[in-house]
């Protein structure tokens, strides 16, 4: 699919490469070791590497506009009165080009895995019938992926030919894959190369080539001479005297005595500091366990009082009632009383 958006003839104006110019003035810059390596020139000069270029930004550009499609496709409420009618017809119909061979292909894998499962215990004539429905199956594809190849060269084209929808769809570039997007970062660097390759006149390559040798060779040069000075260095180091090893040891000695009087006096500062920590934290905990006791304690009275308030309640309403009850109590044998006196009166 590269290589046909590739011959797809320029739509937009490319960047004008050989306007890029430097950042500093060269006049200005301090001397570069490494001068060198970098190309005099810092503009394309001859229509071809011109030419190249623009194709190759082109075909950039259009990498970046194909791999947001997908975006459009799963977003069409939100970018469709953006990118306009025409433009999201196209999409709907790639994307069920590309629905289609994708749901081909994920058949033919099926199939495949099918056949490899029932290789051994099927017959061979229907084996080599099935891999002949299999062959016919791929080369159908075919057809297909060239629609999908045409489908995309018609969706660039309404997109070139409607630059703000094409700006409106750069603007989503945060939701591209990051697949796509390390595709289009490769294809950058690439540009990169391309560019310094065309400003790089033969001259100049044969000096670079030049002065990678020399380098080479100075820094083999170089590393003799390390070797030779290290092995020499390792003779001197095995021949010296006992006695400027013995006054190095003592130099050592002492040293490390100092060292280990400064480590004392550290350590007994830290046992002090530790001590101190300690002493505080079991005064904390040793007040923390009497706060809690206390606290203990007042809810055991606070649930005692209310146990013997509760109780005192009841024992009280008890106490009402058996006295309203002994009360009905006296008034009905007196009601009964002076019924018999006037039944006796009448008699």
């Amino acid at each position: 699919m590269a290589l046909d958006i590739l011959a797809m003839a320029p739509l937009y104006q490319a960047p004008a490469i050989n306007r890029i110019g430097p950042k500093t003035d060269p006049s200005n810059r301090p001397a570069d070791p490494l001068k060198p390596l970098v190309p005099y020139r810092t503009k394309l000069t001859t229509i071809e590497a011109k030419r190249i270029m623009s194709i190759l930004d082109e075909a950039i550009y259009k990498v970046e506009l194909v791999t947001l499609l997908s975006y459009v496709a799963s977003n069409r409420e939100d970018v469709e009165g953006m990118l306009g009618e025409d433009i999201m017809r196209a999409v709907r119909e790639h994307e069920d080009l590309c629905q289609v061979l994708l749901e081909n292909v994920r058949c033919l894998k099926e199939k495949e895995r099918q056949l490899q499962e029932q290789e051994e215990a099927e017959e061979e004539g229907w084996l080599r019938d099935r891999l002949l429905s299999i062959e016919l199956q791929k080369s159908s594809l075919l057809p297909l992926t060239q629609q999908i190849k045409d489908s995309t060269k018609n969706v660039l084209r309404l997109l070139l030919s409607n630059p703000q929808a094409a700006r409106i769809l750069q603007m989503q570039m945060q939701s591209r894959s990051a697949e796509a997007q390390n595709f289009i970062d490769s294809l950058i660097e690439l540009r990169g190369f391309l560019f310094e390759k065309l400003v790089t006149s033969p001259m100049e390559a044969r000096d670079k080539a030049q002065f990678i040798q020399d380098i080479n060779r100075q820094n083999s040069n170089n590393q003799q001479i390390i070797d030779t000075l290290e092995n020499e260095l390792a003779e001197r180091m095995k021949n010296r005297n006992a006695e400027e090893e013995l006054e190095d040891l003592e130099a050592v000695h002492r040293e490390e005595k100092i060292t280990l009087e400064e480590l004392r006096r550290r350590h007994k500062v830290l046992v002090e500091e530790f001590v101190q920590i300690r002493e505080e934290r079991e005064i904390n905990s040793k007040k923390r366990m009497e706060a809690e006791q206390e606290m203990v304690r007042m809810v055991r009275a606070a649930t005692l009082i209310q146990a013997f308030w509760k109780g005192y309640l009841v024992r009280s309403l008890l106490r009402s009632k058996k006295k309203r009850g002994k009360g009905k109590a006296k008034g009905k044998e007196k009601g009964k009383q002076k019924g018999k006196e006037k039944g006796k009166g009448k008699k």
